[in-house]
């Protein structure tokens, strides 16, 4: 697994892209469980790797359906578990969003997402193999 960590519109996309220009490209929309939304390999698979990206309008629907943020990140930590079983040696990449370094919001659903989305950076950093720092199209390994 690794995990590509920038702002918006930081470059994200393209270093990935640009890195592993085969990958199958997922999409977490709302109501996506993590583990449920990557289907395990089959005979006619390929070895291209699986680039799942939507995070964070994932993460703000999985908020307006429970109020319980300690359930939600286990879920998520089982999930990403899942995830790493399932997968085996293919590779996964995690393009997650960094929004904790600006001011802190105001409304407490904003500060939710935001906690929220540290939490989950988190839990994938300390699966991954490699983590990806972008920031102004820079791409650094952490």
């Amino acid at each position: 697994m690794q995990l590509f960590l920038g702002g918006a519109r930081a470059g994200k996309r393209d270093a990935v892209a640009e890195r592993w220009p085969d990958a199958d490209w997922q999409a977490l929309t709302p109501g996506d469980t993590l583990a449920g939304r990557m289907e395990p390999a089959g005979p006619d698979a390929t070895d291209a790797p699986t680039v799942l990206c939507g995070v964070l309008p994932w993460l703000e629907a999985l908020l307006a359906r429970s109020a319980d943020d300690d359930a939600l990140r286990r879920q998520w930590q089982a999930a990403l578990e899942t995830l790493d079983t399932r997968l085996g040696a293919a590779t996964l990449i995690i393009i997650g969003h960094e929004i904790g370094c600006g001011m802190v919001p105001m409304a407490r659903a904003e500060r939710r997402l935001r906690d929220m989305n540290g939490w989950f950076n988190q839990d994938v950093a300390a699966r991954a193999e490699r983590v990806w720092r972008v920031r102004h199209g820079l791409v650094m390994a952490l």
